[in-house]
């Protein structure tokens, strides 16, 4: 931070990027191997360790990631440090390319697999893109969406699954005056460390390497003026409480810019207009930014951005504004085909004594398509004791657990007393398993009301697991080894039965997801435990001198799983390619906005 900017919320213009002196930190956010290239596919050689995706289902994680949230929603406004980012200085980026118009590309949820998000990340630092026969530049500005990082905001989480992956795609530029500029929100895995990461990354310094990118902000929010009257603000919005008081002063400042000429481009961290559906009061915060910053000035929000949701949709309106989901940097796929074609926004059964008036709007471009859709979510039986096998495991103890306790008791050549000491543990079992049960289908950190449905389809899925158990127990004790002296049945049953038992359960469970999504329950579940790297993109945006704006989603339908070194040492040439050459395409057409 240098000493020359003033300390004011009131923002200050930045001007347009010019070559820049040294940057005594371009080695440390580089990872100080800027200068040379890897030689090998070692992460000793990259400097990161590729790691696989997340296996959302596994049952460390589980705890872990609802610890967090939990923490997050007891302590957030104790941790929230965007008060703090009073002291920070407030600026405007200006952001412009060099025939006066401008390329700009959305990513958001990326820091997966190595294989998703490197391949969005390759896509994105080629210096051009043949697709659909548009011929894509690579963009001069490149926003983050949010969730830059799973499962948690850590150091080595952010080295590993962002910014080394990044880094490799995009090492550096030609010349500073050509430098791309990094912009980001931050999503709510961002903020699992109250933005602590977030900020060492992208806020610290201004004017710091992200890869062969320059980031351009002072805060954890900003505002960018583009070509011909367009804007672009960053809101962050992801604590769940009211916008902070600095931040609403910010952007009382840069609307002070804006005027009826304005249009304005609003990046927000998640979809709200979507989750009002079921959270009627999700999209009043967005909602009230629009109504008292933009709306008084007499501009225009023509476009609203986010991630969150892993896919990408369009909602389209009778005022022309556009709603997109471009969730698809990197995170496991989210289902396209439970969207709803027609959404109220705002929504018509609000709490909010006072919100602008509700328009209806139309479910117009997504991807992948419905019927793509279905078929992913039939992968389950397949793909979640393969891609979550310590879920398979905790399944196998829970049953085989049960079918000893059940054996117990339905033994009736042992003693009474035996029989009653049984009967504790066992009852125990199948209270534990059936609250469980109910519990999955509505996680307390989710967010919405607990409807009769998920109770009933929550309770009925743990009576299946028990009777899963009883069957279980029937077939035990029809072999040799219940007649073994303990503790051997025991040792048979945690070698032999276990195994088999929890790849039974896990179907089970796959079984019950996929009836469950039907009724709107637990499709997150369905297709987070199956991990799915494919279906991945990004939107590339292009705003013309006359002030056209066009948005390109582009899609690539199966992401690499092989690489190599790449033998063009250019200094903007990715470290590594892919084997098979990866083939984007457009998810829907351009969309052209004048």
């Amino acid at each position: 931070m240098t000493d020359d900017h003033p300390r004011s919320d009131e923002p200050v213009d930045t001007p347009p990027r010019q070559p820049a002196p040294a940057d005594p930190y371009a080695e440390e956010a580089t990872g100080g191997r800027a200068s040379r290239r890897p030689r090998s596919t070692d992460p000793l050689e990259l400097g990161f360790t590729p790691r696989k995706p997340v296996p959302w289902l596994a049952p460390f994680l589980l705890i872990s990631t609802g610890l967090r949230t939990l923490l997050a929603l007891l302590f957030g406004a104790y941790l929230d440090k965007r008060e703090l980012q009073k002291a920070l200085d407030a600026e405007i980026a200006k952001q412009v390319g060099p025939d006066g118009g401008l390329w700009l590309d959305y990513v958001a949820d990326l820091g997966d697999g190595f294989n998703a998000t490197y391949s969005v990340a390759y896509l994105l630092a080629q210096r051009e893109l043949e697709v659909d026969g548009h011929r894509l530049p690579r963009a001069q500005t490149l926003v983050m969406g949010g969730d830059q990082v799973y499962p948690s905001a850590d150091y080595e989480a952010y080295e590993d699954r962002c910014k080394g992956p990044y880094q490799a795609a995009l090492p550096t530029t030609p010349e500073p005056s050509v430098q791309p500029t990094i912009f980001a929100v931050p999503g709510n895995h961002d903020w699992y460390d109250g933005l602590t990461a977030f900020l060492r990354l992208f806020v610290r310094t201004r004017d710091r390497h992200f890869g062969g990118w320059r980031t351009g902000q002072s805060r954890s929010y900003f505002a960018a003026e583009l070509p011909a009257g367009w804007w672009l603000l960053g809101l962050d919005d992801q604590s769940g409480s009211y916008v902070d008081d600095p931040q609403l002063t910010y952007f009382d400042a840069v609307a002070k810019k804006l005027g009826p000429q304005s249009r304005v481009i609003l990046a927000v961290p998640a979809p709200q207009w979507v989750k009002a559906v079921d959270q009627p009061k999700a999209y009043d915060s967005i909602d009230y930014f629009i109504r008292t910053i933009i709306a008084p000035t007499g501009a225009q929000v023509r476009l609203l951005i986010s991630g969150d949701l892993h896919h990408y949709a369009r909602y389209t309106g009778p005022d022309g504004r556009q709603l997109v989901t471009c969730g698809s940097g990197g995170a496991y796929l989210y289902p396209t085909h439970k969207l709803p074609e027609r959404i109220e926004v705002p929504p018509r059964d609000t709490m909010a004594r006072r919100s602008s008036p509700s328009r209806t709007y139309e479910l117009a471009g997504r991807y992948p398509d419905a019927a793509r859709s279905r078929r992913y979510g039939w992968g389950i039986f397949a793909r979640l004791p393969r891609r979550n096998p310590g879920f398979s495991t905790l399944l196998g103890i829970l049953q085989t657990l049960l079918m000893l306790s059940m054996a117990g008791v339905t033994d009736f050549r042992s003693e009474a007393s035996e029989q009653r000491l049984f009967s504790v543990p066992l009852v125990m079992m199948v209270l534990v398993t059936v609250l469980a049960a109910a519990l999955f289908a509505k996680p307390p950190s989710s967010g919405g009301k607990r409807h009769a449905r998920h109770w009933i389809l929550g309770v009925g899925h743990g009576l299946a697991q028990v009777g899963l158990a009883a069957a279980g127990t029937w077939a035990w004790l029809a072999l040799p080894f219940h007649d073994w002296p303990w503790p051997l049945p025991a040792v048979a049953a945690a070698v032999v039965y276990l195994p088999v038992i929890g790849l039974v359960a896990s179907q089970l469970v796959a079984g019950y997801l996929l009836i469950a999504s039907a009724f709107g329950v637990n499709v997150n579940e369905l297709f987070a435990g199956q991990g799915i790297e494919d279906a991945k993109g990004f939107v590339r945006l292009r705003i013309d001198p006359d002030g056209t704006l066009t948005l390109y989603p582009v899609a690539v339908d199966r992401v690499a799983r092989d690489w190599r070194i790449n033998t063009d040492h250019s200094p903007d040439a990715s470290w590594l390619t892919p084997t098979t050459p990866l083939t984007p395409h457009l998810a829907e057409p351009p969309i052209t906005l004048t």
